[in-house]
């Protein structure tokens, strides 16, 4: 236990007094009870950072003029391009392609088989290395309905209702319909899939769902999905060609409005490039690295809204960016693991959450953010919650619980990562509880597409976090994964479809990108910054003050 201070260890005694009782519950199926729907809607517009009216403001340019958003995130997409179009020759494209991807994870990789699949060139364009992104960083499980008393129409209530029934319901279908199709795929692919000795898949429940329908790889299934994909996709470079270091910084359109390319830069080198497709799938992931109202984050180095940008200024709307959702068990000791996300399988394999006086206050698997809510409401309402030695906030879960449920070497077994990410700090998991607090983790609204993954431009498309309506204003454990798999393999079979018949030849352009630099003249924006910003600083403000650029 040496990994936490005296103070800490003294406190985690009173979880360890209420253990016995509380194994012995759970043994029998009492749990804590769950929130009414009227006391979950009551909890969320009192403690939700989404429901706080400050930090806030609505757009002043673009499709979405009015729509009010999080100030990080309007003052981003309300900014100038980094891009001077004029120094940029479009008459001359540096790579020509059927179809390209912006962004190399879960769902640009997806996009990218299926093309190939169907005959098309695919040029790969992402930021960091291939793999590089918030579906490596997933970790407890993907859903799907494969089992016995479980259907696509069970998790499609479970999805709706999850999102507080403000789901596109197209989506949401197209969601839970491919699911089963998805595990199927992904095992073919080789994927090492939870399974009992028998054969068959483990399933677990997920917070909010009514069936188990969690397929794992450990604590690491966002990470083993990535592998398949990735291996997949390298094993045909002779038709899908990757990009490592060279984020887009700008759509290119044609004359007649049709998405036709983009502009990379070369992270490397600092030189831009034209690169000219018969359609384009923006797969670019998340915001978690804007930090949200100051929150830590689960989201890799990468996600800073670029696809969003882009997409805007060419003209597409956005969905649903309202809605940020924070995880509710992220890290929040010891200081290096702050913002880490501890995977909700957790809590499905029985740990329960635990104020400072070592009781339970909330049922573990309400969906997550009425879950974080009850966490906030712990800490800073009721005041109940640990405090660490840097004056953070959190509370116990009772990781412990597990060995004790499901036997000697669960935790270690079930959940690895986890083991040694705070193993290396001298605090094993298996014998004393982790100390959490939320997290900002996904971005649940995006680009609107349909449930083909079509935006309102021809020949755009857009796939998994970058993409809005499918969750709603809440997404459930195990569906990111999922939806990263089925739109973006909807989106490389439409954007095929679409490249087939595209007609090609019409000179390319960059006029959008002056008109929307114009849009904030016009609006009086002066404070307007540069974007995709591509990667966050983190420069402390005292360095800040010192750079003159």
């Amino acid at each position: 236990m040496s990994g936490y201070t005296t103070v800490l260890s003294e406190l985690i005694k009173k979880a360890e007094a209420t253990r016995p009782a509380r194994v012995e519950k759970a043994r029998k199926g009492e749990h804590f009870p769950a929130l009414t729907m009227e006391q979950r809607q009551q909890w969320l517009k009192k403690y939700h950072p989404d429901y706080k009216s400050d930090g806030r403001r609505k757009l002043l340019i673009g499709p979405n003029k009015g729509m009010e958003l999080p100030e990080e995130v309007a003052s981003l997409i309300e900014s100038r391009s980094r891009l001077n179009t004029k120094a940029v020759d479009l008459k001359k494209a540096d790579y020509e392609t059927d179809l390209l991807v912006i962004g190399a994870g879960g769902a640009g990789t997806a996009a990218a088989l299926v093309a190939q699949e169907l005959g098309l060139k695919v040029l790969v364009s992402t930021k960091l290395r291939h793999g590089d992104s918030n579906t490596v960083m997933a970790e407890g499980g993907i859903q799907g309905a494969t089992q016995e008393g479980d259907s696509p129409y069970f998790h499609y209530l479970d999805v709706i209702g999850g999102g507080h029934f403000s789901n596109a319901p197209a989506l949401a279908a197209a969601l839970t319909n491919d699911a089963p199709l998805i595990i199927n795929w992904l095992e073919d692919l080789g994927m090492m899939f939870d399974k009992a000795p028998s054969g068959r898949m483990k399933v677990r429940h997920g917070g909010g769902t009514c069936r188990k329908r969690m397929h794992s790889s450990g604590d690491m299934t966002g990470a083993e999905i990535m592998r398949v994909l990735r291996d997949e996709a390298r094993n045909r470079d002779n038709d899908i060609k990757m990009l490592e270091f060279s984020p887009a910084v700008e759509l290119i359109l044609d004359s007649t409005g049709k998405a036709a390319g983009a502009v990379l830069y070369n992270l490397e080198t600092k030189e831009y490039y034209v690169v000219r497709a018969k359609a384009v799938v923006v797969a670019t992931g998340g915001f978690g690295r804007l930090h949200i109202q100051g929150f830590p984050t689960t989201n890799h180095y990468g996600a800073t809204a670029d696809g969003i940008v882009m997409a805007y200024r060419a003209g597409a709307k956005l969905q649903d960016l309202d809605s940020t959702q924070y995880h509710p068990t992220g890290a929040i000791f010891p200081e290096q693991n702050v913002g880490l996300l501890i995977t909700e399988k957790v809590r499905g394999l029985g740990a329960q959450l635990l104020n400072v006086d070592g009781e339970q206050f909330c049922f573990p698997l309400e969906p997550r953010d009425v879950e974080s809510a009850c966490v906030i409401r712990e800490c800073l309402d009721i005041g109940k919650g640990v405090v660490t030695p840097t004056g953070r906030f959190g509370v116990w879960l009772d990781s412990p619980m597990i060995d004790l449920l499901h036997g000697e070497g669960t935790v270690r077994k079930e959940l690895p990562a986890k083991y040694i990410q705070f193993k290396r700090y001298d605090i094993d998991i298996s014998r004393v509880p982790m100390l959490i607090y939320p997290t900002l983790h996904y971005q649940n609204g995006g680009i609107q597409i349909d449930e083909w993954s079509r935006t309102g431009i021809d020949g755009l498309f857009s796939a998994g976090e970058v993409s809005g309506g499918v969750h709603g204003r809440n997404r459930l454990m195990g569906n990111s994964l999922l939806d990263v798999l089925v739109f973006g393999r909807r989106a490389g079979l439409k954007a095929a479809e679409y490249a087939k018949s595209a007609k090609t030849g019409s000179p390319l352009s960059l006029k959008h990108v002056d008109d929307f630099n114009k849009e904030i003249e016009g609006a009086g924006i002066r404070s307007a910054g540069v974007s995709p910003i591509l990667l966050p600083d983190y420069a402390p403000d005292h360095v800040k003050a010192r750079q003159i650029v």
